[in-house]
C-alpha cells in the first residue's frame, strides 16, 4: 500500500519549521505532498503560483516530495490524491484547539481521513510565516528561520525598513 500524506498550508512564505515538518514525514509516509492552499479571502504576499516554485525549489533534494496546490475542500483534495492522511505541524497548545477542529471536521466530511500532528522543533516554535513577513519588513534577520531560496525571493519582493537604533 502506497501510503501518501498530505502537509496543507498556506505557505506565505515558507519557513524553515514547514521544512522540519516535511524532513520529519518522509520516513512515515511514502510520498509527501506539499499542498498550498489558493485561499482567496487572505491577501498574501507571494502567488500560489510563487509559493509553489519556491517550495519545489526548496524540497528539490527531497525524493517522494512533491508540491501541488489546491483550493476548496481538503477532503476532496485528499481524495483526488488517494490520500487518507493530512500533517498538521503544532507549536503550541494554542494551535491545538484550532487544529483539532480542522480534523474534526475533515473526518466528519470524510471518514477515511485522519490527521497526523507533529509537534514543532524547539528551536522552531515561535515562527510563522506572519512574523517572518514582519520581521524581514522591519529589518531583522531572518537567518536560520527561511531557506535560501524563499530569502532571496523575499529581498526581491520587499524591500526591509532600515534598522533604526
Amino acid at each position: 500500500m502506497h501510503r501518501i500524506a498530505v502537509y496543507p498550508g498556506s505557505f506565505d512564505p515558507l519557513h524553515n519549521g514547514h521544512v522540519d515538518i516535511v524532513e520529519r514525514c518522509r520516513p512515515l509516509f511514502d510520498e509527501i505532498v506539499v499542498a498550498v492552499l489558493n485561499n482567496t479571502s487572505k491577501k498574501a504576499l507571494f502567488s500560489v503560483e510563487e509559493r509553489v516554485e519556491m517550495i519545489t525549489e526548496v524540497l528539490a533534494g527531497y525524493p517522494g516530495c512533491r508540491v501541488e496546490s489546491f483550493s476548496g475542500l481538503l477532503v476532496h483534495f485528499m481524495d483526488r490524491l488517494g490520500a487518507r492522511t493530512s500533517v498538521r505541524g503544532l507549536r503550541a497548545v494554542s494551535d491545538f484547539e484550532a487544529e483539532f477542529q480542522m480534523a474534526l471536521m475533515n473526518r466528519h466530511l470524510d471518514p477515511r481521513m485522519e490527521t497526523v500532528f507533529l509537534t514543532t522543533k524547539e528551536e522552531y516554535s515561535y515562527l510563522s510565516s506572519r512574523l517572518v513577513k514582519e520581521v524581514y519588513l522591519l529589518g531583522g534577520d531572518l537567518t536560520g528561520l527561511v531557506p535560501g531560496p524563499v530569502l532571496k525571493r523575499l529581498h526581491g519582493r520587499i524591500s526591509p525598513q532600515p534598522a533604526r537604533f
